[in-house]
């Protein structure tokens, strides 16, 4: 794709945009003019789809018209409302529907899995993270390393960047597998990283790891509704994500949970158990034992909250029609857009960290600043912009493909060059 620097090339990338109308499908912020902010925050938290309220409002007449015949006699009715869910989300994150389920939030998710999937021995007791990984996957991680009786400093083996580098090497990863695999009982990893924006490659890590006899788990909270995971064909045992960032599912919403068919009978695996997991038949005649559902769903806990499954019904709706392939394909002429005219700004106090290679990278770029200097991140949001500081040094910036612009991104870079 050929860019220049004239704002005749946003106009026409934006005129050739096969999605360019569904940003009419979102609340834009916007200044006490009225006039739109530059919102390039999806990373962080996605904008409201305006059938959101909608489809929230239609559960809450329904609860207000019906009471507890809303499980059964609701328009949707809730009793099997996560369902409605299953098929949509399966294909965003590349999974077989019976792999997917809409359930609790990401980190209690992660918890979930561990308790099923990280079961140290005395000889293979470690997990492999990110040593930049999201804070609370370092809380989580640690956290159950101690559950089962190991320091967590001993327990954790945290993939570094070599020396003066900021990406971690795919074949880095490859080393300390190969090193340290037949210690390791969990490889979990970030599908793109919060702080750098650098994808990783799923299929080829979890194959690495399963050579060496290790469980694979992914956080996708920065991946979901981003890049393309393919989660059935990576292989990997499970992955968790959050639905309000790329899946403009609203603040706190629910999350997702992906375990692999391979998994699906395995019903003797230790398994935290509550009575939504339970078999759908027999639920409701309460003297039953723990009978799990096959597949993803037999690690559900409790009924869900119908109004944020609403929400993330509203956003999948949209996410369905649009498809991922399409987004994927826009968001790498919105990130390689902004990489372009962000080199020729040729600022030496800046430097984009995010890999370079498109395939490497989801919506997301991250922007080093010299000396840390939150200056430039004032001044552009003093101007209008929405984007986020992660310490110690970078701005990240989302241009997100179903609602942002290469006319947006061009006035961004207009704004980092004053």
């Amino acid at each position: 794709m050929y860019f220049d620097t004239t704002p005749a090339c946003a106009a026409r990338l934006d005129a050739e945009d096969p999605l360019r109308s569904f940003r009419e499908r979102f609340h834009l912020p916007r200044q006490p003019d009225g006039s739109p902010l530059l919102y390039l925050c999806g990373n962080s938290l996605g904008l409201q789809p305006k059938s959101t309220r909608e489809y929230v409002l239609q559960e809450l007449d329904d609860w207000a018209a019906l009471g507890v015949e809303g499980h059964f006699h609701a328009k949707h009715p809730w009793m099997p409302y996560h369902e409605f869910l299953t098929e949509k989300m399966a294909r965003v994150v590349g999974a077989l529907p019976s792999e997917t389920v809409v359930m609790n939030t990401l980190t209690v998710n992660l918890h979930l899995m561990m308790a099923s999937f990280y079961r140290p021995q005395p000889k293979r007791f470690k997990i492999l993270i990110e040593s930049d990984a999201f804070p609370s996957d370092r809380y989580a991680v640690a956290s159950q390393a101690h559950l089962h009786g190991y320091a967590p400093e001993t327990a954790i083996v945290e993939l570094r960047p070599r020396a003066d580098e900021t990406l971690i090497r795919p074949e880095d990863i490859a080393e300390v597998l190969e090193r340290e695999g037949t210690s390791i009982a969990l490889v979990l990893l970030g599908g793109v990283n919060y702080y750098t924006g650098q994808v990783f490659d799923l299929q080829k890590i979890t194959h690495l790891a399963h050579e060496k006899g290790c469980m694979v788990g992914f956080d996708l909270a920065h991946a979901a509704g981003n890049i393309e995971p393919r989660l059935h064909d990576s292989g990997a045992d499970f992955a968790v994500w959050c639905t309000y960032k790329y899946l403009n599912a609203g603040p706190g919403s629910l999350g997702g949970c992906f375990v692999h068919e391979r998994h699906a009978q395995q019903f003797d695996l230790p398994r935290f158990a509550g009575w939504w997991g339970h078999n759908k038949q027999t639920r409701f005649n309460m003297r039953h034992d723990f009978d799990p559902l096959p597949g993803a769903e037999g690690w559900q806990l409790s009924n869900p909250s119908i109004l944020s499954m609403a929400a993330i019904r509203a956003s999948l709706d949209i996410f369905d029609e649009a498809t991922m392939p399409v987004l994927r394909q826009k968001s790498l002429l919105l990130t390689g857009y902004l990489e372009f005219l962000l080199q020729q700004l040729q600022k030496k106090h800046i430097q984009v960290i995010t890999p370079e290679h498109s395939e490497q990278r989801g919506c997301q770029l991250s922007i080093q600043v010299k000396n840390a200097d939150k200056s430039l991140f004032q001044q552009i949001t003093a101007a209008g912009v929405i984007a986020d500081w992660r310490e110690p040094d970078v701005i990240r910036v989302a241009p997100v493909p179903l609602y942002n612009t290469f006319t947006e991104v061009y006035n961004f870079v207009g704004l980092m060059a004053q």
